[in-house]
Protein backbone atom coordinates (compact mmCIF):
# COMPACT_ATOMS: atom_id res chain seq x y z
CA UNK A 1 0.00 0.00 0.00
CA UNK A 2 1.35 3.54 -1.01
CA UNK A 3 2.19 5.63 1.86
CA UNK A 4 0.15 8.65 2.66
CA UNK A 5 2.23 11.86 2.60
CA UNK A 6 1.45 15.53 3.86
CA UNK A 7 -2.25 14.31 4.48
CA UNK A 8 -2.81 17.47 6.47
CA UNK A 9 -0.98 19.98 4.71
CA UNK A 10 -2.41 22.42 1.96
CA UNK A 11 -0.42 22.39 -1.21
CA UNK A 12 0.55 26.56 -2.33
CA UNK A 13 2.48 28.18 -4.95
CA UNK A 14 3.97 31.50 -3.79
CA UNK A 15 5.51 34.12 -6.76
CA UNK A 16 8.13 35.99 -4.98
CA UNK A 17 8.26 38.51 -7.98
CA UNK A 18 11.19 36.57 -9.49
CA UNK A 19 10.34 32.82 -9.27
CA UNK A 20 6.87 30.65 -7.92
CA UNK A 21 8.15 28.42 -5.07
CA UNK A 22 6.13 25.16 -4.65
CA UNK A 23 5.31 24.34 -1.22
CA UNK A 24 3.50 22.45 1.62
CA UNK A 25 2.26 24.10 4.54
CA UNK A 26 0.54 22.31 7.63
CA UNK A 27 0.09 22.66 11.70
CA UNK A 28 0.47 25.97 13.77
CA UNK A 29 2.46 27.53 16.26
CA UNK A 30 5.45 29.26 15.32
CA UNK A 31 6.63 29.01 11.54
CA UNK A 32 8.97 26.71 10.91
CA UNK A 33 10.88 26.84 7.19
CA UNK A 34 12.30 23.24 6.07
CA UNK A 35 14.38 23.08 3.32
CA UNK A 36 16.22 20.30 0.86
CA UNK A 37 18.86 19.35 -0.60
CA UNK A 38 19.82 17.95 -3.65
CA UNK A 39 19.02 15.36 -5.67
CA UNK A 40 15.40 15.75 -3.51
CA UNK A 41 12.41 18.17 -2.80
CA UNK A 42 10.27 19.15 0.00
CA UNK A 43 9.66 15.43 0.23
CA UNK A 44 12.66 13.91 1.88
CA UNK A 45 10.60 15.77 4.98
CA UNK A 46 7.94 13.85 4.74
CA UNK A 47 8.56 11.57 8.03
CA UNK A 48 9.39 14.90 9.99
CA UNK A 49 6.97 17.32 8.71
CA UNK A 50 3.61 16.04 10.07
CA UNK A 51 4.94 15.46 13.93
CA UNK A 52 6.78 18.78 13.86
CA UNK A 53 3.74 20.30 12.69
CA UNK A 54 2.44 19.09 15.95
CA UNK A 55 3.66 22.18 17.66
CA UNK A 56 4.94 24.78 14.37
CA UNK A 57 3.41 25.91 11.63
CA UNK A 58 5.59 24.15 8.96
CA UNK A 59 6.44 25.00 5.72
CA UNK A 60 8.17 22.36 3.31
CA UNK A 61 9.43 24.46 0.14
CA UNK A 62 11.29 23.44 -3.40
CA UNK A 63 14.02 25.46 -3.83
CA UNK A 64 14.21 26.95 -7.13
CA UNK A 65 15.32 25.09 -9.86
CA UNK A 66 13.88 22.02 -7.87
CA UNK A 67 10.89 19.96 -7.92
CA UNK A 68 7.82 21.86 -8.74
CA UNK A 69 9.09 25.29 -8.24
CA UNK A 70 10.00 27.53 -11.56
CA UNK A 71 13.74 26.67 -13.01
CA UNK A 72 14.98 29.69 -14.71
CA UNK A 73 17.97 29.14 -17.00
CA UNK A 74 21.07 29.90 -16.01
CA UNK A 75 22.72 33.40 -16.14
CA UNK A 76 26.45 33.18 -17.29
CA UNK A 77 27.72 34.42 -13.78
CA UNK A 78 25.10 31.63 -12.08
CA UNK A 79 23.60 34.62 -9.98
CA UNK A 80 20.32 33.03 -10.61
CA UNK A 81 21.33 30.17 -8.43
CA UNK A 82 23.31 31.62 -6.13
CA UNK A 83 22.32 31.00 -2.19
CA UNK A 84 22.14 34.66 -2.25
CA UNK A 85 19.02 34.64 -4.61
CA UNK A 86 17.61 31.37 -2.79
CA UNK A 87 17.71 32.57 0.21
CA UNK A 88 16.11 35.74 -1.30
CA UNK A 89 13.41 33.61 -2.16
CA UNK A 90 12.59 31.95 0.92
CA UNK A 91 12.61 35.37 2.91
CA UNK A 92 9.82 36.70 0.31
CA UNK A 93 8.10 33.33 0.64
CA UNK A 94 7.36 33.69 4.58
CA UNK A 95 6.49 37.42 3.90
CA UNK A 96 3.76 36.41 1.93
CA UNK A 97 2.33 33.36 3.86
CA UNK A 98 2.54 36.48 6.76
CA UNK A 99 5.98 35.66 8.81
CA UNK A 100 8.16 38.37 9.22
CA UNK A 101 10.48 36.04 11.35
CA UNK A 102 10.54 32.34 11.43
CA UNK A 103 12.90 29.47 12.50
CA UNK A 104 14.67 27.53 9.77
CA UNK A 105 16.17 24.20 9.12
CA UNK A 106 18.31 22.75 5.72
CA UNK A 107 19.66 19.77 4.64
CA UNK A 108 21.93 19.67 2.29
CA UNK A 109 22.17 22.36 -0.33
CA UNK A 110 18.96 23.46 1.85
CA UNK A 111 21.44 23.69 4.77
CA UNK A 112 23.94 25.97 2.39
CA UNK A 113 20.53 28.47 1.62
CA UNK A 114 20.16 28.36 5.10
CA UNK A 115 23.79 29.62 6.09
CA UNK A 116 22.88 32.43 3.66
CA UNK A 117 20.16 33.30 5.18
CA UNK A 118 21.52 33.73 8.49
CA UNK A 119 23.85 36.09 7.02
CA UNK A 120 21.30 38.11 4.27
CA UNK A 121 18.46 38.51 6.86
CA UNK A 122 19.46 37.95 10.55
CA UNK A 123 16.58 39.95 11.68
CA UNK A 124 14.17 36.87 10.22
CA UNK A 125 15.98 34.13 11.06
CA UNK A 126 15.21 33.57 15.35
CA UNK A 127 17.31 29.94 14.95
CA UNK A 128 18.28 27.43 12.53
CA UNK A 129 19.56 24.12 11.73
CA UNK A 130 22.12 22.81 9.20
CA UNK A 131 22.43 19.09 8.78
CA UNK A 132 25.20 17.05 7.16
CA UNK A 133 27.55 20.00 5.86
CA UNK A 134 30.30 22.34 6.22
CA UNK A 135 30.85 25.40 5.15
CA UNK A 136 30.93 25.85 1.21
CA UNK A 137 33.81 27.73 1.41
CA UNK A 138 35.82 25.59 3.56
CA UNK A 139 34.90 22.41 1.27
CA UNK A 140 36.75 24.58 -1.45
CA UNK A 141 39.42 25.16 0.39
CA UNK A 142 40.04 22.01 1.77
CA UNK A 143 39.46 19.55 -0.47
CA UNK A 144 41.29 16.32 -0.83
CA UNK A 145 41.41 13.04 -2.25
CA UNK A 146 39.12 11.74 0.04
CA UNK A 147 36.42 14.45 -0.44
CA UNK A 148 36.91 15.20 -4.07
CA UNK A 149 36.26 11.23 -4.64
CA UNK A 150 32.96 11.20 -2.62
CA UNK A 151 32.10 14.79 -3.90
CA UNK A 152 33.25 14.01 -7.16
CA UNK A 153 29.76 15.78 -8.12
CA UNK A 154 31.06 19.41 -6.68
CA UNK A 155 33.65 19.15 -9.78
CA UNK A 156 31.55 17.27 -12.59
CA UNK A 157 28.20 19.58 -11.99
CA UNK A 158 30.52 22.47 -12.24
CA UNK A 159 31.35 21.51 -15.84
CA UNK A 160 30.14 24.24 -18.99
CA UNK A 161 28.29 23.87 -21.93
CA UNK A 162 26.23 21.27 -21.05
CA UNK A 163 27.85 18.28 -20.34
CA UNK A 164 26.57 17.05 -17.26
CA UNK A 165 23.17 18.10 -18.47
CA UNK A 166 23.56 15.83 -21.63
CA UNK A 167 25.20 12.99 -19.10
CA UNK A 168 22.80 12.70 -16.54
CA UNK A 169 20.11 13.68 -18.72
CA UNK A 170 20.73 9.50 -20.69
CA UNK A 171 19.83 8.12 -17.36
CA UNK A 172 18.40 10.77 -14.88
CA UNK A 173 16.70 7.41 -12.99
CA UNK A 174 20.14 6.19 -12.62
CA UNK A 175 22.31 8.82 -11.75
CA UNK A 176 19.39 9.44 -8.90
CA UNK A 177 19.16 6.08 -7.15
CA UNK A 178 23.07 5.97 -7.37
CA UNK A 179 23.14 9.19 -5.55
CA UNK A 180 21.26 8.04 -2.79
CA UNK A 181 22.83 4.76 -2.33
CA UNK A 182 26.22 6.18 -2.66
CA UNK A 183 25.89 8.76 0.29
CA UNK A 184 23.56 6.69 2.57
CA UNK A 185 24.05 4.01 5.14
CA UNK A 186 20.46 2.96 5.95
CA UNK A 187 19.33 2.54 1.89
CA UNK A 188 16.17 0.77 2.91
CA UNK A 189 15.13 3.10 4.97
CA UNK A 190 13.78 5.22 1.67
CA UNK A 191 10.40 5.52 1.26
CA UNK A 192 9.21 4.25 -2.47
CA UNK A 193 6.95 7.12 -3.39
CA UNK A 194 9.47 9.43 -2.10
CA UNK A 195 12.08 8.05 -4.33
CA UNK A 196 9.55 8.30 -6.95
CA UNK A 197 8.58 12.21 -6.33
CA UNK A 198 12.38 12.66 -6.67
CA UNK A 199 12.69 10.64 -9.84
CA UNK A 200 9.72 12.35 -11.44
CA UNK A 201 10.96 15.71 -10.78
CA UNK A 202 14.33 14.96 -11.71
CA UNK A 203 13.17 13.52 -15.25
CA UNK A 204 12.48 17.40 -16.64
CA UNK A 205 15.78 18.73 -18.28
CA UNK A 206 14.81 22.00 -16.46
CA UNK A 207 15.64 20.58 -13.58
CA UNK A 208 18.67 18.77 -14.17
CA UNK A 209 20.03 22.13 -15.61
CA UNK A 210 18.79 24.19 -12.77
CA UNK A 211 20.77 21.97 -10.70
CA UNK A 212 23.87 21.91 -12.25
CA UNK A 213 23.69 25.80 -11.96
CA UNK A 214 23.10 25.50 -7.89
CA UNK A 215 26.71 23.62 -8.22
CA UNK A 216 28.27 25.90 -10.92
CA UNK A 217 26.75 29.05 -8.52
CA UNK A 218 28.50 27.54 -4.94
CA UNK A 219 31.77 27.40 -6.92
CA UNK A 220 31.68 30.82 -7.91
CA UNK A 221 29.46 33.46 -7.42
CA UNK A 222 28.58 31.90 -3.89
CA UNK A 223 32.39 31.75 -3.21
CA UNK A 224 32.82 34.80 -4.07
CA UNK A 225 29.71 36.51 -1.70
CA UNK A 226 31.38 33.67 1.01
CA UNK A 227 35.12 35.41 0.58
CA UNK A 228 32.95 39.03 1.76
CA UNK A 229 31.65 37.36 4.66
CA UNK A 230 34.31 35.41 5.81
CA UNK A 231 34.11 37.31 9.25
CA UNK A 232 31.07 37.63 10.02
CA UNK A 233 29.12 34.97 11.89
CA UNK A 234 25.52 33.35 12.44
CA UNK A 235 24.65 35.25 15.06
CA UNK A 236 21.34 33.47 16.23
CA UNK A 237 21.33 29.74 17.97
CA UNK A 238 22.59 27.10 15.29
CA UNK A 239 22.02 23.53 15.52
CA UNK A 240 24.56 21.21 13.62
CA UNK A 241 23.43 17.64 12.71
CA UNK A 242 25.70 14.77 10.81
CA UNK A 243 25.64 11.29 9.72
CA UNK A 244 28.17 9.43 11.73
CA UNK A 245 28.84 7.16 8.53
CA UNK A 246 29.10 9.86 5.96
CA UNK A 247 32.08 11.80 4.34
CA UNK A 248 31.69 15.00 6.08
CA UNK A 249 32.50 12.90 9.40
CA UNK A 250 35.13 11.13 7.92
CA UNK A 251 37.38 14.48 6.90
CA UNK A 252 35.90 17.19 9.24
CA UNK A 253 35.30 18.34 12.58
CA UNK A 254 31.71 18.90 11.61
CA UNK A 255 30.88 21.16 15.14
CA UNK A 256 34.69 22.29 14.65
CA UNK A 257 34.01 24.14 11.21
CA UNK A 258 30.74 26.24 11.89
CA UNK A 259 31.89 27.22 15.42
CA UNK A 260 34.33 29.17 12.89
CA UNK A 261 31.11 30.87 11.66
CA UNK A 262 28.76 30.65 14.21
CA UNK A 263 28.72 32.25 17.75
CA UNK A 264 25.96 29.68 19.41
CA UNK A 265 26.41 26.60 18.35
CA UNK A 266 24.73 23.12 19.46
CA UNK A 267 26.00 19.67 18.06
CA UNK A 268 24.80 16.00 17.63
CA UNK A 269 25.92 13.62 15.39
CA UNK A 270 23.50 10.75 14.08
CA UNK A 271 24.23 7.15 13.52
CA UNK A 272 23.88 7.50 9.55
CA UNK A 273 24.03 8.43 6.45
CA UNK A 274 23.88 11.74 4.76
CA UNK A 275 19.99 11.73 4.51
CA UNK A 276 19.44 12.21 7.96
CA UNK A 277 15.61 13.01 7.91
CA UNK A 278 14.78 10.03 5.62
CA UNK A 279 17.47 7.58 7.21
CA UNK A 280 16.77 8.35 11.30
CA UNK A 281 13.39 10.35 11.16
CA UNK A 282 12.42 10.14 14.93
CA UNK A 283 16.17 11.24 15.95
CA UNK A 284 16.07 13.83 13.63
CA UNK A 285 12.32 15.10 14.72
CA UNK A 286 13.55 14.91 18.65
CA UNK A 287 16.97 16.77 17.83
CA UNK A 288 15.10 19.17 15.90
CA UNK A 289 12.19 19.92 18.25
CA UNK A 290 14.32 20.19 21.10
CA UNK A 291 15.99 23.04 19.98
CA UNK A 292 13.10 24.41 18.26
CA UNK A 293 10.98 24.82 21.32
CA UNK A 294 13.87 26.58 23.06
Amino acid sequence: MARTMFESFTQERIDTGEVEINLRRGGSGPPLLLLHGYPQTHVMWHGVAPLLAQNFTVVCADLRGYGNSSKPAGEADHSTYSKRAMAADMVRVMEHLGYTSFRVAGHDRGGRVTHRLCLDWPYHVERAAVLDIVPTHKVFATTNQAVSTGYYHWFFLIQPNGLPERMIGQDPDYYLQEKLARWSALKENFAPEAVEAYQRAFRDTACIHATCEDYRAAASIDLEHDKADIQKKVGCPLLVLWGLRGLMHENYDVPATWRERASDVTAKGIDCGHFIPEERPLETLDALSNFFAE
